[in-house]
């Protein structure tokens, strides 16, 4: 820990104790809010389920990246009955992201760096579909077109 005496001119007074916040009691409005985004995602993991059936290959489509590099938006397709079905919005609500739309697409944004962040949203659409499996995470395939 940092001792503010000794911050080579820092005055002190930018030092302050972290403020503590009071737990928020669960309403009714809150407690129905939860319900439903449990029940979203619930449907979701079904619908991921359904249209990939015995699939295990998850195609992943780089829509765009920002300008620093932080953030990117990315789409998610399986092959089904010999063409490519669109499974971005069934995957946010399985993991409980935000669906948003890039040039026309449907994209989940992701943000971060150092890491493959295609791998990184089937990895954990994998975790969230599988729970029981040992290695959860690596049900599912990811490849990028």
């Amino acid at each position: 820990m940092v001792d503010p005496a000794n911050c080579g001119g820092v005055s002190s007074s930018l030092w302050t104790q972290p403020t503590t916040r009071k737990r928020q009691r669960m309403t009714t409005k809150t407690a129905r809010r939860a319900f439903n985004a449990h029940q979203v995602q619930q449907s979701g993991k079904r619908q991921v389920l359904e249209l990939l059936g015995d699939n295990r290959q998850v195609y992943t489509i780089l829509r765009r990246v920002s300008a620093s590099g932080m953030t990117r938006a990315i789409s998610l397709k399986v092959i089904k009955d010999g063409g490519l079905l669109d499974i971005t919005y069934a995957v946010a609500q399985a993991l409980g992201e935000k669906c948003t739309q890039v040039d026309g697409y449907n994209v989940i944004k992701v943000q971060g760096v150092g890491m493959d962040m295609g791998f990184h949203l089937v990895y954990n659409l994998s975790s969230v579909l599988y729970p029981e499996k040992e290695r959860a995470g690596y049900e599912l395939n990811q490849r990028w077109i």
